[in-house]
């Protein structure tokens, strides 16, 4: 199936819920046409993702009531329904939190991101004239240490292994620089090492002081230790499906209760969708850092060439920012995005700025064979066909 065949198909489903002349949305409807969407998504592509729960929320500008959808269960083959209020590894989505945490250190002059790694990290000679800015926007070259064979093989063998980033680093630091645009998660462990230096403080606390707290998010958290079994048990199974070698020993197993330390400042934190899509409203509208450090956030480098760009176009469509992402989309317009990733849940988000629509997608696998984005777009497209995208 083709990305956008299946784009067509899910929109298809979920049926024409288009209000009449002079009436509003019906929300029925609307509820009904997603609900019949995910639950196809979930038929047809369940046994090839190795998933059993899709869970969407879509929340609107303004007071327009979030919309929660929950389909499938919490076990592959069985369990209990899934749940509108369920916690999810949400990945790199995390990137943007230890970002936003960075920029607002630069506004309170404790750093700024044009600071060589040298500075704050000089144990890292290799790197030392690396800027924090470079870091946050994939262009420092730095190898990724998620794509290091051992470091897979150490996780495989004891998954409970409370990985701290500078372990993790060390998978890395002997591999040789890329050009241009980059994605490497080391870039992401060295920033929350800058920012636990900075702060004399971990990570895990100046999140929730800095996000959690403020925003009140109770649901969202990050720690390097196992998760007690009130926060596990609200995590569906989450099943590594991904075919590589050094990771053989746990393909098709639930990875949920294991502890999050090897994904750390790059993908460690946990979220329902609920608190997560709260997040992304306070960050897109600039709640989160002054005026000068949003426009840093926001600043762009194409994912082609790794050089800064103004403006998206057509032939140039993707962008990185500061651990967010854009893309011009034919069928979506300009969208901020992310789909973030750790080894047993995926968690898409895209922000429509022109609409303010905001559409949250998770499910509870990792997989090669990933249709996340197209579920979004059919989802945009059933919003769109009833009015309020």
């Amino acid at each position: 199936m083709t990305a956008l065949s299946a784009i067509l198909s899910l929109a298809v489903v979920g049926g024409h819920v288009a209000p009449a002349a002079g009436q509003g949305v019906d929300e029925t409807a609307l509820r009904g046409s997603l609900r019949t969407a995910l639950t196809n998504f979930l038929s047809s592509q369940g046994a090839r993702e190795h998933i059993s729960a899709v869970s969407l929320r879509v929340t609107f500008r303004g007071q327009r009531p979030a919309i929660n959808v929950p389909v499938g269960t919490t076990l592959y083959g069985g369990g209990r329904p899934i749940a509108a209020n369920s916690l999810w590894q949400i990945g790199s989505n995390t990137k943007a939190f230890t970002s936003v945490m960075l920029l607002q250190l630069e506004a309170e002059q404790k750093l700024s991101i044009h600071d060589r790694l040298g500075k704050w990290l000089p144990r890292y000679r290799a790197w030392r004239h690396i800027q924090i800015k470079r870091l946050l926007d994939m262009t420092s070259g730095i190898p990724d240490y998620l794509g290091e064979p051992a470091l897979l093989r150490a996780y495989a063998a004891a998954p409970n292994t409370e990985f701290s980033p500078s372990r993790l680093v060390s998978y890395a630091v002997h591999g040789r620089l890329h050009r241009g645009y980059y994605y490497s998660n080391t870039s992401y462990l060295l920033a929350q090492m800058i920012l636990e230096k900075a702060t004399h403080d971990t990570y895990a606390h100046q999140l929730q002081e800095r996000v959690a707290k403020p925003l009140g998010l109770r649901s969202l958290s990050y720690r390097p230790t196992p998760y007690p079994r009130a926060v596990s048990d609200r995590i569906p199974a989450g099943y590594f499906f991904t075919p590589i070698p050094a990771m053989k020993p746990l393909l098709g197993h639930d990875l949920r209760r294991f502890n999050l330390s090897y994904a750390a400042g790059a993908g460690g934190i946990v979220s329902s969708l609920a608190d997560l899509s709260k997040w992304e409203r306070a960050l897109y509208a600039g709640r989160m850092l002054r005026r000068k450090q949003q426009r840093e956030l926001e600043s762009l480098v194409s994912q082609k060439t790794g050089k800064p760009v103004k403006r998206l176009t057509p032939a140039d469509p993707q962008g990185y920012g500061l651990g967010v992402g854009k893309n011009l989309s034919p069928l979506l317009g300009p969208n901020w995005f992310y789909e973030g990733e750790t080894f047993a849940f995926r968690v898409l988000h895209l922000y429509l700025p022109r609409s303010g629509v905001l559409i949250d997608v998770a499910v509870n696998s990792s997989t090669n064979h990933d249709l996340l984005n197209d579920v979004g777009a059919a989802v945009y497209l059933i919003l769109q066909d009833s009015g309020v995208a």
